[in-house]
């Protein structure tokens, strides 16, 4: 079969409408996906969201065979398995001679990094095309950015709104104010009826990849089990849907809240699902707005939703590409010595410390407050 377009899709590039798929012809394309020992391990990686991501990976290889495409899938314990994107592409080429290499832009620059060296590694014309299910494009984000002398995400966030004409009235925002954070930091309370995030049961092929996680990545930090993410498109839309009618009317009063023995309050846990792609961000946000103008949610919860995901979700991404390379490299407090094991245990008398690492180790979950003040 002649193969004009190998197209790489990345496990978090899990959308039927990512950039790289887009205006080609499904018959003579050929789509590759692999799990790979290079993108687990250059981090320790939680157990659950390797879990995860291999798991929705082989379900979204599912569903675009299902759509029609062509796909080559290459798990870690395949034979064939080459350790790495750039040896699983060599290994490709090497079989199918495609005319053009195809890949939507990475969201990590050690991978954009070696994708810029794969025309002259391989010989090929390498497309990159942007990864548009982000609002603000990278140079965008620049710039707004260039001139200014502190960088406030509030600033960048009315810009988005403005873009988005998400809860807007005309030129000026919903009910009069910008942000409602003010109303968004009451105390939570112990609630029998508190709503519990949809959970999900693994199904033949999530199993098959926990044993694998089990016995492959035994040491890295984390427990697998329970797992009850969602790993397909269908599940993680019904997960969001819940959100949005029984936790998303309080998740503006209360989003700011720590309670002990409640990881989740009112939260959505949808950040994995938007970062692999079973959820758009945008239509996630239209979705909340919705639901503010049926009446079904109040005007805080509804922008303090949004104001998380076209705010501080573009803002850090925005942040990231301006500094980057070398951001990760910077240390503004000079700090040299290594994590307290406490980091990792949870075994610690700091209440707050320990509820946020233990919860981490159980769930591979920590709202947005434990993750930025504690």
């Amino acid at each position: 079969m002649h193969i004009r377009n190998l197209i790489l899709i990345l496990g978090d590039q899990l959308s039927p409408h990512i950039s790289s798929l887009r205006d080609i012809d499904r018959k003579d394309s050929l789509i590759l996906m692999a799990e790979v020992d290079a993108e687990t391990e250059y981090v320790r990686h939680h157990k659950k969201k390797i879990a995860l991501v291999f798991s929705a990976m082989r379900h979204f290889a599912e569903e675009l065979r299902g759509d029609g495409w062509r796909v080559e899938y290459v798990r870690l314990d395949d034979p064939e398995n080459q350790g790495s994107l750039t040896g699983q592409i060599a290994h490709a080429i090497e079989r199918h001679h495609p005319e053009q290499l195809r890949v939507t832009a990475p969201g990590e620059w050690r991978l954009a990094a070696d994708i810029a060296e794969w025309p002259d590694k391989f010989g090929l014309l390498v497309a990159v095309p942007d990864d548009d299910r982000f609002i603000a494009t990278i140079a965008e984000f620049a710039d707004w950015a260039e001139g200014r002398k502190s960088l406030r995400m509030e600033y960048f966030y009315r810009d988005m709104r403005r873009k988005t004409r998400l809860l807007m009235d005309g030129d000026q925002p919903e009910g009069g104010k910008w942000n409602y954070d003010s109303e968004n930091r009451k105390p939570a309370v112990g609630d029998m009826f508190m709503p519990r995030p949809a959970a999900y049961s693994p199904d033949a092929i999530t199993q098959e990849v926990l044993e694998l996680v089990s016995d492959r990545f035994d040491a890295h930090f984390g427990d697998l089990e329970p797992f009850n993410f969602a790993v397909t498109r269908a599940d993680a839309e019904a997960a969001f849907e819940y959100f949005v009618k029984h936790a998303l009317p309080n998740f503006g009063d209360f989003q700011d809240a720590m309670l002990a023995g409640e990881p989740f309050l009112y939260h959505a846990i949808i950040s994995p699902y938007l970062n692999i792609g079973l959820l758009d961000p945008l239509a996630v946000c239209r979705r909340v707005e919705k639901a503010y103008q049926e009446g079904h949610v109040p005007l805080n919860a509804a922008e303090g939703f949004i104001r998380q995901i076209i705010g501080w979700r573009e803002y850090v991404r925005g942040i990231y590409w301006l500094n980057m390379p070398g951001y990760e490299e910077k240390n503004f407090f000079e700090h040299s010595r290594a994590l307290p094991e406490f980091y990792w245990t949870g075994k610690t008398d700091m209440a707050c410390v320990a509820a946020s690492v233990n919860q981490t180790r159980v769930h591979a979950y920590a709202h947005h407050i434990q993750r930025l003040m504690v």
